[in-house]
């Protein structure tokens, strides 16, 4: 059992856009319990190659498989996550047969009216494709225009918190409304950085500012907020002296989000596969500190390197740290409740 909920808190990428019961990702959903999947239409490592999206019609069918496979075991519907802000960062575009998007930038230019249009046909989007988890909206507050994996990319509603917290509300709204699950991001805030944490270090201690937590203490009460926060992987000395990066550290993740914020919800790391994590930590480190640090759901995107992790290994490992002593049962048994409580939300769309 110890086993089974270590692998609920696992979100993994895969290749492929059909499935079959000898799929590596398969395998892991019914032998390894995996809590989720996250889709990508492209390799990142080779853009011109599709992943797993090609069509409406395509990706509806893939996302109907990985529940069917999920049925057969005696574990709960699978999150199968996806990074739809629109804008840049879109993984249904267009060109797939998608509904065009709008950045978050130019959404937060609309009346309020026509914002929430927009994310209404983005979540029945969503809705039809099967996908039950969004990783969206982003509530960073454009504190740099020259980010260049916020501001420069248009991903920030606003630089005013208030008017962030207004849009990103509409969104959490409708997400709800359509039975998607959402997740704000990149807690405690990433919008005032000069680096991308996907190729390195980054460390916001200098240029960060109070005010770009805001959204989420107007946003987390909310009845229609998001129940998942997305831990950045940015070094905050201001919130952790000691120099952790958000996603491994107990004072970002358990005594500023927890304790002082009060958020009941979910926790997830953003992919723990990134630069700023890899090039500082191995696995060996990462995978404790990540846990004992409050994470619930860790994500192995297996887009940024060139062989994908396998989620034995990782069980595995979490596993043995657990009989080691290096993380306590308890705290898996903290991140699986936390999981299985949000599970008890999802539906499950079948295709037509």
């Amino acid at each position: 059992m110890l086993k089974q909920k270590i692998g609920q808190m696992l979100m993994i990428g895969f290749e492929g856009t059909t499935l079959t019961p000898n799929d590596a990702i398969v395998h892991a959903i019914q032998q390894h319990a995996i809590g989720g999947v996250i889709l990508f239409d492209h390799n990142f490592q080779h853009p011109e190659q599709t992943r797993n999206i090609e069509n409406p019609t395509q990706l509806r069918q893939l996302t109907h498989q990985l529940q069917h496979y999920t049925q057969q075991t005696d574990a709960p519907p699978l999150f199968i996550g996806i990074d739809y802000e629109g804008g840049k960062v879109n993984r249904l575009k267009e060109k797939y047969g998608f509904p065009a998007t709008l950045s978050a930038a130019d959404i937060g230019k609309l009346s309020l009216r026509d914002a929430r249009a927009h994310a209404d046909q983005m979540a029945q989007t969503l809705q039809n494709a099967g996908i039950n988890l969004n990783f969206a909206p982003v509530i960073d507050i454009n504190v740099n225009p020259d980010n260049p994996v916020i501001g420069k990319l248009d991903r920030s509603f606003s630089n005013d918190p208030a008017t962030v917290s207004q849009y990103a509300e509409i969104f959490s709204a409708c997400f709800k409304a359509h039975h998607i699950l959402c997740s704000y991001k990149h807690f405690p805030g990433h919008g005032s950085s000069t680096g991308d944490t996907h190729a390195g270090f980054v460390d916001v201690t200098q240029t960060w500012q109070a005010d770009e937590l805001d959204p989420y203490r107007t946003l987390l009460p909310k009845a229609d907020a998001c129940q998942l926060v997305m831990l950045a992987h940015v070094v905050n000395k201001h919130l952790d002296p000691a120099g952790y990066p958000a996603s491994l550290s107990y004072a970002i993740t358990t005594k500023l989000l927890r304790h002082d914020l009060h958020f009941t919800g979910v926790t997830v790391s953003d992919d723990m596969q990134m630069k700023a994590i890899t090039d500082q930590y191995g696995l060996t480190d990462a995978l404790p500190l990540a846990i004992n640090a409050g994470a619930d759901i860790l994500v192995f995107g297996n887009q940024l390197v060139a062989e994908p992790q396998d989620p034995k290994i990782l069980v595995d490992m979490i596993y043995a740290d657990v009989q080691a002593g290096k993380i306590s049962a308890a705290r898996i048994d903290d991140a699986y409740a936390h999981i299985m409580q949000l599970k008890t939300r999802l539906s499950v769309v079948t295709p037509a």
